[in-house]
């Protein structure tokens, strides 16, 4: 119902008067009818002429039976808030913004002093130590920047052009040359070769490996662990507690190096394998001293069906530099880390053939697949996204200037000099009547056995490190365990890339056997116990004396990428 517009028999009138007036009289009828007079009440809407707030005035109001009454809205003394207000700047914008900078842009010894005072401790006990662990090496300045760049910051699942998430154009560029420059260093060809440079580290890659050709409690065999072999390859401790994930989830049967040699028994190895018919055969250890023979081990795996697997973890740097056997020859896949010979990051990397090729004995992989075998889609998809999620782009950017460098002659005559050092310590030991396993080396590490001093390699190793010198406590063949093992790893690699020569390591191996001299004569009084022995070299005058001189030897060479 339109209420300016209807007709009815009631109206309403009212009289405007003043406030000085008496109240208007009302008259209502039997009809319901009001008449009121002179000035009519018109309930229409009303046009605003322009002149609206003038049209009833201040000292005038409109009564109904003697009511005041108000015939237009109050107006709202407060202002409308002005619709725009939203987009006015905000006071505090550059405030906040400022904050967020000062946080992004900190130092870190601003931004955590706690934390940075403990790094530069550690970085002054590199620059005072003799590092003689095999698996160390110190990276140059330009890996150290690559490494703490912005490319830890984009995340990159997948493969180069097959990214989960956008915005990988440039990360695919760094990780094509990678794996380019992964090939080039070992004079692959990329027709016959593939290369993943996403695992996070060797071991990594090697159970890469295992998940995508095995199914588990399928079998694979590795060099005992006692013996040089790794942990990764599959190991159970003698009470036969499984040690690692490859022994966890697959099945695993070593074969060891001979007793009295200490060099692999390839004949023993054939015989077991024959026998144990592995899926996967592993060449490869870190702790063997002495070259592989890749063409038997070849002969070996196609004699029971197997795929042919190399760990070159300690030896890459010298294969690319064409310093000893290559295993690319003869094996199948190739496994390594890039931190150790190689200079570069921490970090894995996987090499495989491309392509199906057939294999004796009608091995079959997990797939069920008996007529070839092809590598790359499966390995590739155990990496991501069996195992791992985003590869970690800046180890990668670091990774290719560490093999863009493997290929130069400067890299080359390192690697050189990293053997002339291990075999001149090797023979500075053996003058002192020292006894090597295998007698000596062929690559970078030597493993001294202690048992004929009656050491053990846990005090020996703790006597090195109060003295700033370290090495890794290491087994030997016939150990029960690495409990108590009787022996220690000892590598060239670090100090060489400091800067010592042949002549330096003399040096250092006079400070190892004046070491064994102190761990003997505190073990004498104080006996083997951790404990007891520990506080046997507490203000040791032996052990200060060894250290002031260890340190003034170490400071003399500079460390790489360090300040000066």
């Amino acid at each position: 119902m339109d209420l300016f517009h209807t007709k009815s028999g009631l109206s309403l009138g009212f009289t405007k008067s003043s406030i000085a007036d008496d109240p208007i009289s009302l008259q209502m009828d039997t009809t319901f009818r009001f008449s009121v007079s002179p000035v009519p009440l018109q309930l229409f809407e009303e046009k605003d002429d322009g002149h609206r707030e003038n049209r009833i005035e201040s000292d005038e109001e409109i009564r109904i039976w003697g009511q005041s009454m108000c015939v237009k809205r109050q107006r709202d003394p407060k202002p409308l808030p002005n619709p725009c207000k939203r987009f006015a700047p905000d006071p505090g914008l550059d405030q906040r913004r400022a904050a967020v900078r000062s946080w992004g842009n900190q130092r870190l010894q601003e931004a955590d002093p706690e934390l940075s005072e403990i790094m530069n401790k550690e970085k002054q006990r590199q620059f005072l130590g003799i590092e003689l662990i095999a698996s160390e090496n110190f990276v140059c300045r330009a890996v150290m920047e690559a490494l703490g760049s912005h490319l830890t910051n984009k995340y990159s699942e997948g493969m180069p052009g097959a990214r989960y998430y956008t915005g990988n154009h440039f990360i695919d560029q760094i990780e094509s040359l990678c794996q380019d420059r992964a090939l080039a260093a070992f004079n692959l060809d990329s027709d016959k070769w593939g290369v993943n440079v996403q695992p996070y580290s060797c071991t990594s890659a090697n159970f890469a490996v295992y998940t995508g050709l095995l199914l588990p409690g399928d079998r694979m065999m590795g060099l005992d662990s006692p013996s040089g072999g790794h942990m990764s390859h599959g190991w159970y401790m003698p009470s036969g507690k499984k040690v690692s994930a490859a022994s966890i989830f697959f099945e695993s049967f070593p074969y060891k190096v001979n007793p009295q040699t200490g060099f692999i028994d390839y004949n023993k190895l054939e015989e077991k394998a024959l026998d144990y018919r592995p899926k996967i055969l592993i060449c490869g250890g870190s702790s063997y001293p002495r070259e592989w023979d890749y063409a038997r081990f070849r002969q070996i795996a196609d004699r029971c069906g197997a795929v042919l697997m190399c760990d070159m973890a300690h030896i890459s740097g010298l294969v690319a530099a064409k310093e000893c056997a290559s295993p690319f020859d003869y094996c199948d896949i190739v496994t390594s880390t890039t931190h150790k010979s190689l200079r570069g990051p921490r970090g894995g990397i996987i090499f495989y053939r491309r392509g199906a090729k057939s294999r004796k004995q009608g091995m079959c992989l997990s797939n069920g697949d008996c007529t070839g075998l092809d590598f790359e889609e499966k390995i590739n998809f155990a990496v991501h996204a069996s195992l791992q999620g985003g590869p970690h782009n800046n180890h990668i950017a670091a990774l290719a200037i560490a093999l863009k460098q493997v290929t130069t002659p400067e890299y080359k005559a390192y690697m050189q000099q990293v053997k002339k050092n291990a075999q001149a310590l090797a023979s500075a030991l053996l003058k002192r009547k020292c006894k090597l396993v295998t007698g000596g080396t062929d690559n970078h590490l030597l493993l001294w056995d202690l048992t004929t001093l009656g050491l053990t390699g846990k005090c020996y190793e703790e006597v090195c490190e109060m003295c700033h010198i370290t090495l890794n406590k290491t087994t030997i063949f016939g150990d029960n365990g690495a409990i108590s093992p009787g022996g220690v790893r000892i590598g060239t690699p670090a100090m060489t890339s400091r800067g010592c020569l042949e002549s330096d390591f003399e040096t250092i191996a006079d400070f190892l056997c004046t070491a064994a001299e102190i761990t003997s004569c505190v073990q004498r009084d104080h006996g083997k116990l951790q404990k007891k022995f520990l506080k046997g070299l507490h203000n040791n005058k032996d052990v200060i004396d060894l250290r002031i001189r260890v340190e003034a030897f170490a400071a003399q060479f500079a460390m790489p990428g360090y300040d000066s």
